[in-house]
């Protein structure tokens, strides 16, 4: 009787163990999967990740997360008996998702690793736009445009850019195409062919010569196109550039000659002021180079700040003053106003100096 009860305590024991020791485990086939090259227009793209519960007991899939709602998955809610398997379909959406792409599907589970992340890329070929699409920012009744921004870059003097915008006209006539850079010497604007017939293209060819605008720094410039003679006033074709020097071709001993812009400092905090209180700061400015440093421009961020040198011409170990004020009128809260300076340093020709503060609303 005795044998008997040691027996049955050691198979109590041990289905008590194997009890403790029953786990489910997940086992994918493959964790990444590359869908290569894949077409905008073809839909949604999916594939299967196929498993295997490799565990000792029941596998149960409690949800799949994915790290874009372009990605959409799709797994078995019931569970999985050991030695059984199943799948986790994921779809991804390539509409409005031209180029490559690397999308995640975390799946949760009870299985032994409780998280699997897998992982889809490939690459989107857009698909080809219409001409309407393309061509889609009207100018007048006649004409529509591909863009209306001449966005230039950073440029530099010495040298001349081009650069295209292109049109179509969608009228049912000719018309003749001319542009109005009155005013504007630095540019030279070309519109070929000067008559465009109905439903063929057209461009506006902008040269831009920087030399000639005489001007530093960020600038934004406009002309108008007329069509038929009929100036198109509210429309005008936008540039943006930065025109900058060119420091490229210095030598070692150009550059240990050059002259050094060196500021006592570049952030002047005012605390806290009410409102209609003027704020001033004096930022000084020093000459530490070997030769002339040439402040070329201040620009301040907005109208409600201004700036200006004692001196635009430092000899080297020579110092100026650049005084700064803050018309704080109308203002209310915490204020960051910026002060862009230019000089010709060629380590450091832009510079951004900065006033900050609270400004207290008066009631």
């Amino acid at each position: 009787m005795k044998k008997i009860f040691v027996s049955l305590l050691a198979f109590g024991l041990m289905t008590s163990v194997n009890a403790q020791n029953a786990t489910p485990k997940i086992s994918f086939k493959t964790s990444t999967y590359d869908y290569g090259k894949i077409n905008e227009e073809s839909g949604v793209a999916y594939y299967s990740f196929e498993f295997t519960n490799t565990g000792n007991s029941p596998l149960i899939i409690q949800r799949v997360a994915t790290s874009c709602g372009c990605t959409t998955p799709e797994w078995p809610k019931e569970p999985i008996a050991p030695g059984k398997g199943g799948s986790i379909k994921v779809g991804y959406n390539p509409a409005g998702r031209p180029g490559p792409f690397a999308k995640t599907a975390t799946v949760y589970s009870n299985a032994e690793t409780p998280t699997v992340i897998l992982q889809i890329k490939g690459e989107v070929i857009p698909r080809v736009k219409t001409v309407d699409e393309i061509y889609a920012t009207p100018m007048g009744d006649e004409l529509k445009f591909d863009k209306i921004h001449f966005a230039l870059g950073r440029i530099f003097l010495g040298k001349t850019y081009t650069d295209t915008l292109k049109f179509i006209n969608k009228s049912a006539s000719p018309v003749t195409v001319k542009a109005n850079t009155q005013g504007l010497n630095f540019l030279q604007v070309k519109v070929v062919p000067e008559v465009v017939k109905p439903n063929q293209f057209g461009a506006v060819v902008l040269t831009y010569n920087p030399d000639k605008r005489e001007e530093w720094g960020f600038v934004v410039d406009r002309f108008t196109l007329s069509v038929n003679d009929k100036a198109l006033n509210s429309s005008p074709l936008t540039i943006t550039a930065s025109i900058e020097e060119d420091f490229s071709k210095l030598t070692q001993k150009d550059l240990e000659n050059a002259p050094r812009a060196e500021f006592n400092t570049l952030q002047y905090d005012f605390g806290t002021v009410k409102s209609g209180d003027p704020v001033q700061y004096a930022f000084v400015v020093k000459n530490s180079g070997k030769s002339d440093l040439i402040i070329r421009k201040i620009k301040a961020s907005c109208g409600c700040t201004t700036a200006t040198p004692s001196k635009s011409v430092l000899k080297p170990g020579e110092s100026t003053e650049i005084s700064a004020s803050f018309r704080t009128a109308g203002y209310s809260g915490r204020q960051g106003k910026t002060i862009t300076v230019i000089t010709n340093d060629p380590k450091n020709p832009t510079i951004i100096l900065r006033l900050t503060g609270n400004v207290d609303k008066v009631e």
